[in-house]
C-alpha cells in the first residue's frame, strides 16, 4: 500500500509507483472524451514544439563542425520539452499511456476501455501534431539561417521514410521503453524539478540513439512532405504512412510488454492489496 508523507523528498519506491501507475491508468480511461481529446491535442502540440526545437538545434550551416555526438546530445535535450510540457503541464500523450497495460493487468480496466482511451488520444495527439506544423509553416521557420532549417525537416522525414521496416519497428520499440521509464521514473517524483530531471536522461538518449516516436513523426512527416512537395525529390505519403504504422506498432510493443508488463509481472501480479477496485 502507498504511503503518502507530505514532509518527505524521498522517491516513491519502485513497489510505490507500480500502484500509482495503476490507479492513474483507471483515472485515465474513465476520463470524459472530450476532455481527452482536448489534452490529447495539446500533448501533439507539445512533442511538435520539443520536435522544433530539436530541428533547430540540430541545423547546421556548411561550415559548422560539430562533433556528431554532441550534436545529438543537444537535440535529445531539447526534444526533452515535449516530454516536460507534456508531464508538468498536463496532457494525454499516447507512447505514455501505453503503460496503461499495467491497469488492464492487474484487471483495474477492461480492454475496451484501454482501446478507447488509445484511439482517441493517438487521434488527438495527431491533429495536434498536425496544426502545429502547419502554425509552424506559417511562422516561416523554416525560412531560418538562410533555409537550412527547412532542408534539416526535409531531410529529417526523408531519413524516416527511407528506413527499412525491421528498423523502423525496431526503433519505435525502442524508443517507447525509454519514453515510458522516464514516465515511470517520473511517477516515483514529488517535485517538478524531480520530474524535469528524471525525464532529461530518457528522452534525451532515444533521441541521440535516433529512435522513433510516433507522436513526433506525426509532427515531422508532415511538413518534411510539403516542403519537399515542390522539389526535385518529393517525399512518398504512403511511405509516411507505413513509417508511421510501423513506429507506432513499435512503440506499442515496447511500452507494454518491454515496461509495464514487465513491471506488473514483478509489483503487482497475483495480489490484490491496494489495488484499485478490479472490473469485470
Amino acid at each position: 500500500m502507498e504511503q503518502s508523507n507530505p514532509l518527505t523528498l524521498d522517491a516513491y519506491a519502485p513497489a510505490q509507483i507500480a500502484e500509482r501507475v495503476c490507479k492513474i491508468g483507471l483515472a485515465k480511461v474513465t476520463t470524459p472524451v472530450p476532455t481527452m481529446i482536448a489534452l490529447a491535442l495539446l500533448a501533439g502540440a507539445f512533442i511538435s514544439l520539443g520536435a522544433l526545437f530539436y530541428t533547430v538545434t540540430v541545423t547546421t550551416g556548411n561550415d559548422a563542425a560539430v562533433p556528431f555526438g554532441l550534436l545529438r546530445l543537444a537535440g535529445g535535450v531539447t526534444f526533452s520539452l515535449g516530454l516536460v510540457l507534456v508531464v508538468v503541464g498536463g496532457a494525454e500523450l499516447f507512447t505514455g499511456n501505453n503503460l496503461i497495460a499495467m491497469a488492464w493487468a492487474v484487471g483495474c480496466v477492461r480492454t475496451s476501455q484501454v482501446v478507447k482511451n488509445w484511439w482517441w488520444v493517438y487521434i488527438g495527439n495527431l491533429l495536434g501534431a498536425v496544426g502545429t506544423s502547419a502554425l509552424v509553416l506559417l511562422a516561416g521557420v523554416h525560412t531560418m539561417s538562410d533555409g537550412a532549417v527547412g532542408e534539416t525537416m526535409v531531410q529529417i522525414a526523408r531519413s524516416k521514410i527511407a528506413l527499412d521496416p525491421v528498423s523502423a519497428l525496431a526503433r519505435g520499440i525502442l524508443c517507447n521503453v525509454l519514453v515510458c521509464l522516464a514516465v515511470w521514473l517520473c511517477m516515483g517524483a514529488r517535485s517538478v524539478a524531480d520530474k524535469i530531471l528524471a525525464i532529461l536522461f530518457p528522452i534525451s538518449a532515444f533521441v541521440a540513439c535516433g529512435f522513433e516516436h510516433s507522436v513526433a513523426n506525426m509532427y515531422f512527416l508532415p511538413i518534411g512532405i510539403v516542403l519537399a512537395a515542390g522539389g526535385p525529390a518529393p517525399l512518398s505519403v504512403l511511405g509516411a504512412l507505413s513509417n508511421l504504422l510501423l513506429v507506432t506498432i513499435g512503440n506499442i510493443l515496447g511500452g507494454t510488454i518491454l515496461v509495464a508488463l514487465v513491471y506488473w509481472f514483478v509489483y503487482l501480479r497475483g495480489g490484490s492489496e491496494g489495488h484499485p477496485e478490479r472490473v469485470g
